[in-house]
């Protein structure tokens, strides 16, 4: 997967499209984004595959940013189905930076996590249903 950021923006008009152009100014390709605020504060949690140049890119724009290792997780879709997935990541003490559906297909959701450690992760959702951890 992709290298995952999570950038802390003000909640302004204009704030995302800042962060896209100076990533497009580089020639660097976002291949997913998700965007929230609430208050003052927002954050948009981005992936791509040019990790080092998008670094660059972020850091010059001045934001709070932090990156994040990537787990790639099938979760039963159902009610209850990210909530087993958040307690066993919890229960690992692994911090969870920002998560984002990837795909869906009968039955269950691909979501991405960013989080603070990926080995912990891996081990603590091997035994997830229906399709396990990436």
């Amino acid at each position: 997967m992709e290298g995952q950021f999570v950038v802390q923006l003000e909640n302004r008009p204009g704030e995302l499209a800042a962060v896209a152009r100076a990533l497009a100014s580089r020639g660097i390709n976002i291949t997913h984004i998700s965007c929230a605020g609430a208050g003052g504060v927002a954050c948009c949690f981005l992936t791509t595959d040019q990790v080092d140049e998008a670094r660059e890119a972020l850091c010059g724009l001045g934001h709070a940013f932090i990156e994040g290792a990537t787990v790639v997780v099938e979760v039963e879709d159902r009610p209850g189905g990210l909530a087993d997935v958040a307690e066993r990541l919890a229960a690992a003490g692994v911090n969870v930076l920002a998560t984002l559906i990837i795909g869906r297909h009968a039955g269950s959701v691909k979501m991405a996590f960013a989080v603070d450690d990926r080995e912990k992760a891996q081990a603590a959702l091997r035994e997830v249903e229906p399709a396990g951890v990436a």
